[in-house]
């Protein structure tokens, strides 16, 4: 410890220049957040325009359109051309996770069921989809019995 911070935190980087790039990554996250947020109100906002409020065509489109930009991203950016971590932290955790937290699922799904047998991947889909419909169902339900 001679320059007033503590080395070998991270890969031998101090531990403010660790903390420096955290917090990088963090604004890379946020930015690709607040842009891929802005998209999905835009197409939400189309969506209800052209089709309607009778069905939700704007969250269907958006789920399966980040889905697909998710696997195009990965498989191109991050798995071919070896794509900076910056990059997969600013596009996929950041605008494609911003436009739809479904492509992240997917993405998931087609981890599991690429890593081996097929069960672990089937049952995350069934716990993830029934738990997160019996989860809305119970806090609509408790703010509804508190109110």
């Amino acid at each position: 410890m001679t320059d007033g911070t503590i080395t070998g935190a991270v890969d031998g980087k101090s531990s403010s220049a660790h903390h420096i790039g955290m917090m990088f990554h963090l604004l890379l996250v946020a930015l690709g957040g607040a842009i891929g947020a802005s998209l999905r109100h835009m197409v939400n906002l189309a969506a209800l325009r052209l089709l309607g409020p009778n069905f939700p065509w704007g969250t269907m489109a958006i789920n399966i359109a980040g889905s697909f930009a998710m696997g195009i991203f990965i498989e191109l950016l991050a798995r071919r051309f070896n794509a900076s971590n910056e990059l997969r932290l600013f596009v996929a955790t950041g605008i494609l996770g911003g436009f739809t937290t479904f492509s992240a699922f997917s993405l998931d799904f087609a981890t599991l069921l690429e890593r081996g047998p097929s069960v672990p991947a089937v049952a995350y889909v069934l716990a993830s989809v029934v738990g997160s419909l019996v989860a809305i169902l119970a806090g609509l339900w408790l703010a509804r019995v508190l109110a």
